[in-house]
């Protein structure tokens, strides 16, 4: 096993805890009522072009664990292209898609991907699925803690 593949698979399972931890909390039959630590979020939008086959990774920063919405808010000069978007952990030069954070879709302006991630260096792959024929510019915006 690789450093890298090490690191992936250690992130993914702090990722898994942290989904088990809430899961077990919410199943608690205590009588106080608990608040949600409010966190701000951050908009960060990205563009670039993916070639035919290709794709283009952008990475990013939570500051803390919490909601993440990612919008592919425009594909040129196809604006009706199906488009891959992945949200994963940053490494090694590349982006590993986190279980179940990988969607195909077409560019609109409500998010297409959504979760719950933690804190740390995440990144988008925005990818082609086998749709293109020419290279295309795309725009996506990722909202995160």
């Amino acid at each position: 096993m690789t450093q890298g593949s090490r690191r992936r698979r250690v992130g993914g399972c702090v990722i898994a805890s942290l989904f088990l931890i809430s899961a077990m909390a919410c199943t608690g039959s205590n009588s106080t009522t608990a608040t949600a630590a409010t966190s701000t979020r951050t908009s960060d939008t990205f563009s670039g072009t993916v070639a035919v086959g290709g794709h283009d990774v952008h990475n990013f920063s939570a500051a803390a664990a919490g909601t993440i919405d990612v919008t592919l808010t425009a594909v040129t000069p196809a604006s009706t292209a199906v488009m891959g978007i992945s949200v994963g952990l940053a490494g090694d030069g590349g982006c590993s898609a986190l279980a179940g954070a990988s969607v195909q879709a077409v560019a609109g302006s409500a998010a297409q991907l959504s979760g719950i991630v933690t804190l740390g260096t995440l990144c988008v792959d925005v990818h082609d699925v086998g749709t293109l024929s020419a290279p295309v510019g795309y725009t996506v915006t990722v909202v995160h803690p």
